[in-house]
């Protein structure tokens, strides 16, 4: 009789709340979502040229090694301080830029402050992954074919990446304050889900071209648009 009396007391405990809010009473979130469109200076990468021939199967890049579109290495971001956010990464979260046919793939990799990202070597050469970014500073030293080494991003900011080995290889890993970023798809469309309503600035970055900023309202439960068209870095003139 007692056990039930407690099973009940439970239930209704349970019932009132009392393991936390219910779905209703959390706070609302809104959307943001838009297009981004690069000038055409920005929208093709030119093709990589390898300085090291040397060895076997790495001498010639394989077909399709050099990136042909631009937008994945386009990330929008919030920039503004955002309630909740700046958490670390969630344990075991897959970050990971690979080497591959020598070069960094994917070249452009945004993560939150205080995670993890592993360099996994899938080419037939050793590589020596290595940073001299004030943001952070690595040197991973060689390390052969199916190998991987990590390094944890403490600090927000552009970590400019290289391998000693292979001088035409880079990539950029992008650390950021909060969770709300996205990289466009193959139409430069992007989404940023679950934003706290507020007044924010939002950043389309690229690492050849200044940063794009704009301001933006977010309305709790509606979807905001914002487009971004990246222009030419201010060194260069339209053709």
């Amino acid at each position: 009789m007692r056990t039930s009396v407690v099973v009940c007391a439970a239930v209704a405990w349970w019932s009132a709340g009392g393991a936390g809010p219910r779905a209703e009473e959390r706070p609302p979130t809104g959307r943001l979502e838009g297009r981004v469109i690069l000038s055409r200076d920005l929208s093709t990468r030119k093709p990589r040229l390898r300085v090291y021939s040397e060895y076997g199967p790495g001498a010639i890049p394989a077909a399709g090694a050099a990136e042909t579109s631009e937008l994945g290495n386009v990330v929008v971001y919030i920039d503004s301080a955002v309630p909740g956010s700046g958490t670390p990464a969630a344990p075991g979260a897959a970050l990971t830029i690979e080497q591959r046919n020598e070069a960094f793939i994917p070249h452009v990799l945004p993560v939150l402050v205080g995670s993890t990202v592993a360099f996994p070597n899938r080419d037939q050469v050793f590589h020596n992954v290595f940073s001299l970014s004030s943001t952070k500073t690595f040197d991973l030293g060689r390390f052969p074919q199916n190998a991987s080494k990590s390094v944890r991003f403490g600090k927000a900011g552009v970590v400019q990446v290289f391998c000693h080995i292979h001088s035409d290889m880079s990539a950029v890993v992008l650390v950021l304050p909060n969770t709300h970023f996205a990289v466009p798809d193959s139409t430069g469309h992007y989404v940023i889900e679950g934003v706290p309503p507020g007044d924010y600035r939002v950043v389309a970055w690229h690492e050849r071209t200044r940063r794009t900023l704009q301001r933006v309202n977010i309305a709790a439960g509606e979807t905001t648009a914002l487009d971004f068209n990246i222009p030419l870095p201010a060194q260069q003139t339209p053709p």
